[in-house]
């Protein structure tokens, strides 16, 4: 039997991980649940275990997937939350123009495996309820029939189509702006990245504001750990001010490029800091059709910044 579970661990692990991660947008949680619902295939096995054992697995990690986010929900994070980063450098990039799925364009109606695991995807999420975000990724980025989630979930078939209805309004203003991480985006992206940073050290006003949507938004994550912006910047001269005033700080800066979530982000390390700024960051910008910067993602909470080796999609 252990043997058979260890095969079945190999089998189902990345998928599961996948599904846990999405859930969560956070690496730790996804190894725990993973582990989690493994542990329960060994001590309390489904009663059949002469069928498929992935929908019963599935079943275990969503329900403990959602028991992570209701106690995310109770507890009180300083700041803004942004999911931990993961390293996607070995996942393609989707096709620059949707695939046609049955004379349709199949990414109309579902979101693309790598895009649901982008920042913006996933900070989207965070306004639907356990439920919906279940829903909605099982329906549209695993491609689940309503049969399938509704087994999934223990939910009728009427009842997961009107949780998928609410979680794809919940979903309209990331729809609207929505930019699937094609090659050519995740060049724009990488583009914008560095002229920011090169631009940030020069201490460019103009250049800066030049590279910034007027509606640019940064988002910054330390956890209480570092400081960080309390809440999201909008706007494009309070954005590039943040940022100019904070760029030097420290000394013996390092920068390393990753394609993190989807799109380029750069590890910047600094070895020497005053108290509470963070030795280590992830950068990461949305860029929008000109290929202007309209969202600046910063992560430096360090419990966040373990998860760099994870390869997910």
């Amino acid at each position: 039997m252990t043997v058979a579970f260890g095969q079945l661990f190999d089998e189902h692990r990345r998928f599961l991980w996948g599904l846990s991660y999405r859930m969560t947008g956070s690496a730790a949680d996804a190894d725990d649940v993973v582990q989690d619902t493994f542990v329960r295939a060994i001590e309390h096995p489904p009663p059949r275990i002469d069928e498929p054992l992935r929908p019963w697995l599935v079943k275990v990690a969503l329900n403990l997937s959602r028991d992570v986010l209701r106690r995310r929900k109770r507890r009180e994070y300083v700041g803004p939350w942004l999911p931990s980063p993961i390293d996607t450098a070995d996942e393609p990039a989707p096709p620059s123009h949707e695939p046609m799925v049955d004379g349709r364009q199949s990414l109309e109606e579902r979101y693309d495996l790598l895009e649901s695991v982008s920042m913006a995807f996933l900070v989207a999420l965070e306004e639907l309820t356990p439920r919906q975000r279940a829903v909605l990724l099982l329906r549209d980025v695993f491609d689940y029939s309503v049969k399938e989630t509704a087994d999934a979930l223990d939910l009728s078939e009427p009842n997961v189509k009107t949780t998928h209805h609410r979680a794809r309004q919940a979903m309209a203003s990331y729809d609207a702006e929505r930019r699937v991480p094609t090659a050519g985006v995740q060049d724009a992206s990488r583009r914008a990245l560095f002229q920011f940073l090169e631009r940030l050290q020069a201490n460019d006003v103009a250049g800066v504001e030049a590279l910034l949507a007027a509606d640019v938004k940064t988002t910054t994550d330390g956890g209480g750990e570092f400081r960080s912006a309390l809440r999201t910047i909008i706007g494009r001269e309070k954005v590039a001010r943040f940022y100019l005033a904070v760029a030097n700080i420290g000394q013996g800066r390092t920068a390393r490029l990753f394609m993190l979530n989807g799109l380029p982000a750069v590890v910047v390390d600094t070895e020497i800091v005053p108290p509470k700024v963070a030795p280590r960051s992830v950068v990461q910008v949305d860029v929008d059709p000109a290929g202007r910067i309209r969202h600046i993602y910063v992560v430096s909470a360090t419990p966040k910044l373990a998860a760099l080796s994870h390869v997910v999609v």
